[in-house]
């Protein structure tokens, strides 16, 4: 880990443990297709534990709904990659609002979108004070956006999110349901207003949190 991402990390660290250091917070990485959402949260994640926090982690992936829904409005629908992606009623009921109540056992995952397969993986004896960081697509939505204590916004310029996408994911990854509903989701819900903390990720070993002058 360069000396830059882990310094941005510990200060990230300092932040979240002075603004909670009891009990439990959950934390959102949000970002764009190609942000760098969960390498970020779990070089993150190392750095809290080395602190001695019991973290959980969990990514969006793990939350999303059957393809027959998430193709409902077609298979080229960017309203469909927007709208229908994550399983929001799923993510409260097995993750969020058991942590969030003290519970000592949660789902981190539910669903297999790889095998299009319902999946339970648990996470048990969690002590009183922890953190969740989660990363996924569309975690500022308005129907996810009162959940989280703080979150974060990558913010990458166009074409290192294309570069990223295609040496991931391949050409497909660039096609219009997925930018136009990366769109759509920025023009309804300003995530990047809307996130307590924005970290400019283009260059992944050098980030460097954002502090924009909003007046």
């Amino acid at each position: 880990m360069s000396e830059t991402r882990r310094a941005l990390l510990e200060q990230l660290a300092d932040d979240l443990q002075a603004a909670h250091p009891r009990g439990r917070a959950l934390v959102a990485i949000d970002g764009v297709d190609g942000a760098g959402k969960t390498t970020f949260a779990d070089a993150w994640a190392a750095v809290l534990r080395e602190r001695g926090v019991h973290v959980l982690r969990a990514t969006v992936d793990d939350f999303l709904r059957p393809k027959v829904e998430r193709y409902a409005r077609g298979r080229d629908s960017a309203e469909g990659y927007y709208r229908d992606s994550i399983d929001v009623a799923a993510l409260r009921a097995a993750l969020v609002e058991p942590f969030r109540s003290g519970a000592d056992s949660v789902a981190l995952a539910v669903f297999d979108h790889e095998h299009d397969a319902p999946l339970e993986v648990r996470e048990r004896s969690i002590p009183a004070d922890a953190v969740l960081l989660i990363d996924g697509i569309f975690l500022h939505q308005p129907e996810l956006r009162g959940l989280w204590n703080r979150s974060i916004w990558l913010d990458v310029p166009p074409e290192v999110r294309d570069a990223r996408l295609v040496a991931r994911d391949g050409e497909g990854s660039l096609a219009p349901r997925y930018s136009e509903g990366q769109y759509l989701y920025q023009k309804e819900a300003n995530p990047r207003r809307a996130a307590t903390i924005v970290v400019d990720n283009s260059d992944a070993a050098h980030p460097r949190q954002v502090f924009d002058d909003f007046c």
